[in-house]
Parts: C-alpha cells; sequence; structure tokens
C-alpha cells in the first residue's frame, strides 16, 4: 500500500475523529464535570490520540523520504509527544480542514470561499475554546465564560478589537496572534475573491453574447469577402 492510497482510506474517519475530539475538548472547557465524567472523557481522548498516533506511524513508514515528511508533519509530531497540552491538540483540526478543502468543487473560486469561510469558523471557535481553556482560572482574568471568548474571537478574527476582553497569560496571548494572523489572511482572501469576480463580470460577457459577436463578424467577413470577389470578377472582363 501506498502513502496516497493509506490517506485516501483513512482521511474520512481521521476528520471525523478530529471533529469527535472538537466536541469532547467542547464539553471538558465548557461544562463543569464529575471526577467519573472527567476520566470517561479523557479514556475517549487517549482513544482519539491512539488513532493518530497508529496515522502518524503509518505515514511515516509508507513515506518514500521519511525525513521530508517528518519535517513537513511536525505538528503533528508536536500533538503526539504534548499530549497533555490541550489547546496543542486542537491542530488535529487541520485533517478536518483539508477534507473541507477537497469537498468544496472543482471551481477555484467556490472552492477558495468554502475553504476560508469554514475554516474560519472552525478556527475562531477552536480560537476561543483555547483561550477559555487557559484564562477562566487565571488570576485577574476576564474570559471567564465561553460567551466572553466566542466575542473575544470574532472581535480578535475581524481586526475590530474592542478591548473589553482579552488574555492575561502567555498561552492565551499566544492563541490570540494567531488569530490575528488568521484575520489578516481572511482579510486578504476575501479581497482578493471579490475584486477576481469583478474583473471576470466586467472583461467577460455571457456565452450567448460572445457567440453573437463572433456570427457577426463572420457574417461582416464574408461579405466583404463577397464584394472583392465581384470587383475582380468585374476588373477580369474583357471591354465591350
Amino acid at each position: 500500500m501506498t502513502s496516497e492510497m493509506w490517506r485516501a482510506r483513512t482521511e474520512w474517519p481521521l476528520a471525523g475523529a478530529a471533529v469527535l475530539f472538537l466536541l469532547l475538548y467542547s464539553v471538558q472547557v465548557i461544562l463543569p464535570l464529575s471526577p467519573a465524567e472527567s476520566s470517561l472523557l479523557a479514556a475517549v481522548n487517549w482513544a482519539i490520540w491512539a488513532v493518530f498516533l497508529l496515522d502518524f506511524v503509518v505515514n511515516l513508514a509508507l513515506a518514500e523520504r521519511r525525513w521530508h515528511w517528518l519535517l513537513r508533519n511536525l505538528h503533528e509530531l508536536l500533538i503526539l509527544v504534548l499530549p497533555m497540552l490541550r489547546p496543542l491538540r486542537l491542530l488535529r483540526l487541520l485533517t478536518l480542514l483539508r477534507v473541507l478543502n477537497r469537498a468544496g468543487g472543482d471551481a477555484l473560486r467556490g472552492r477558495l470561499a468554502l475553504y476560508v469561510l469554514t475554516s474560519s469558523a472552525i478556527l475562531s471557535y477552536a480560537g476561543a475554546l483555547a483561550v477559555l481553556d487557559v484564562e477562566q482560572d487565571a488570576q485577574k482574568g476576564n474570559i471567564l465564560t465561553i460567551g466572553d471568548a466566542l466575542w473575544w474571537s470574532l472581535t480578535t478574527v475581524t481586526s475590530v478589537g474592542y478591548g473589553d476582553h482579552f488574555p492575561v497569560t502567555v498561552p492565551g496571548r499566544l492563541v490570540a496572534s494567531g488569530l490575528m494572523v488568521l484575520g489578516i489572511a481572511v482579510l486578504g482572501v476575501v479581497t482578493a475573491t471579490v475584486a477576481s469576480w469583478l474583473v471576470e463580470s466586467v472583461s467577460t460577457g455571457s456565452p450567448d453574447d460572445s457567440a453573437d459577436a463572433v456570427r457577426q463578424e463572420l457574417a461582416a467577413v464574408r461579405a466583404q469577402l463577397a464584394d472583392l470577389t465581384d470587383q475582380l470578377a468585374a476588373g477580369r472582363r474583357p471591354p465591350e
């Protein structure tokens, strides 16, 4: 089996595992849990970790250039060797984003728009969870509920930044930096997409209009050819 075949077979299951992890992580961060519930969720999370570990080992074994593949997938290695850092494990959602990108359709603009909107929503929600996870128990923290976290995430991604909620811990500020970069990237992609659509709309008409223009040009060429043919024929006649 090749690495391409393995990825094709495991892409959707891994995306499902990433979604399950996001749901479990949401429950762990947002809801107060009993010790028994926390233990159950921790066991499920370790099972998800084992699934991603298996995928990592198989991909590494099937890679033709293993060191090259390892360097390109360092984020996956970090997820596996540092499972205790829950915000870092949100990088598993990159698997889900890759699947969504492939499902975006054949049209470049449609695929790009779907990918940008979906990935922005997922990463904004993940950022809200991550910052709430590290900020809700912090001294002098002001992001204490999921509502505070979502509002902070929205204002950060859109570059509004009201300043009524802000992270006070180092991990929270690292998450904020990532969301700021995401906001700049999203704004750039949206601007480029709209500009491309406007240029294409102005420079090209509908297929029917183009076909009619070609027919008119062909008719004019035929008329000119017929006129030239008549003139040549008249010039070759012997004088009477």
